[in-house]
């Protein structure tokens, strides 16, 4: 099989079939992950100077470097009060845990009392336009060790969208990206990882979806899904280069739109969902948390701003009516 990348092209036919990582291997992915948070925020700046009415002066990604007492740490980029995007968080991270946290060792009791290193480029892009989706992604390696024993390890990642004034084609558009992107390696890849999302990015308190899904995978290991350490991480590959891939064509057609201050009061309403999932069911959150981890980044992912209305219901035949009655059910949106 031979898989091919935007950006890291490999001919996996050429390739030994690893199962167990080298020292090499994890840095290999180290290094892609640090040039995918630059390629991203470099994108992404790119969307805010295109749209900024001062070509002068627009906002940019301001990065904070850190250090875990435990060991490692990360590089937090974050872009701040921009005319086109409200807040950015791009952040990489590559840690050491010394103790695994419950919400590791539950899903995995075969890792406790192990040593563990994770590392990831995780984002959240929150735009200032109604008109613009909110849009999140995740890469990421997780490898346990014992002295003596074979590495355990697994990669998660993926990429889903919030819309509030959501367009159909654009929809579809994120939706084929998804499905390209997996096609290389199995009929069923992106079928299996859109319904992982679309299970995974629900309210359960409030029986409701985020937004539209995309793909959501985890525990993607050799003994998981039979592919070596080389596939999985092209896999990874497919994903970071795959995000941006779906989302700055949108951003180019949305982000001038015209809205109104109700459709503004609307984004600040919907965001408090997006508020409500991430303290409540997030994975990464909860792990950051339970890991002593960096709390600025760890919640840099909210939105700087918020609202809850009380029993707020839109009328029907409302745009803001068709997006929970239409748009936040999961559908085969590559069938329409």
């Amino acid at each position: 099989m031979s898989i091919t990348n935007t950006n890291n092209e490999t001919d996996l036919s050429t390739v030994a079939s690893v199962t167990t990582p080298t020292n090499n291997d994890i840095m290999r992915v180290r290094e892609f992950l640090v040039d995918l948070q630059a390629r991203i925020c470099e994108s992404l700046e790119a969307q805010e100077r295109d749209g900024s009415t001062n070509n002068n002066e627009h906002a940019t990604f301001v990065p904070d470097d850190w250090e875990r007492p435990e060991g490692g740490g990360g590089r937090s980029c974050v872009l701040a009060d921009g005319e086109v995007i409200e807040k950015a968080g791009v952040m990489f991270s590559h840690i050491h845990v010394h103790n695994l946290p419950a919400s590791a060792t539950a899903r995995h009791p075969n890792i406790a009392g192990r040593k563990a290193q994770a590392m990831g480029v995780s984002l959240v892009v929150h735009p200032r336009n109604p008109n613009v989706p909110t849009s999140h992604a995740n890469v990421r390696l997780f490898v346990a060790e014992a002295e003596g024993e074979a590495p355990i390890w697994w990669f998660g990642g993926g990429f889903d969208l919030t819309p509030f004034y959501p367009v159909l084609a654009d929809c579809v558009h994120w939706h084929q990206v998804c499905h390209d992107l997996c096609a290389p390696f199995g009929d069923n890849i992106y079928a299996d990882f859109k319904q992982w999302c679309d299970e995974y990015f629900h309210l359960r308190h409030r029986d409701e979806q985020r937004g539209i899904g995309g793909l959501f995978y985890d525990d993607v290991s050799t003994e998981s899904r039979g592919w070596d350490f080389e596939t999985c991480f092209n896999f990874m590959k497919a994903v970071g280069n795959g995000y941006l891939d779906g989302i700055m064509p949108i951003f180019e057609q949305r982000k001038n739109t015209p809205y109104t201050e109700t459709q503004r009061e609307f984004q600040l309403y919907r965001r408090g969902r997006y508020v409500e999932y991430n303290l409540v069911y997030d994975r990464g959150t909860l792990f950051g948390l339970q890991s002593n981890g960096r709390i600025e980044s760890i919640l840099v992912s909210m939105p700087p701003l918020a609202s809850w209305h009380y029993r707020f219901e839109p009328a029907e035949g409302t745009p803001e009516f068709e997006l929970t009655d239409y748009y936040l059910k999961p559908r085969d949106w590559l069938a329409l």
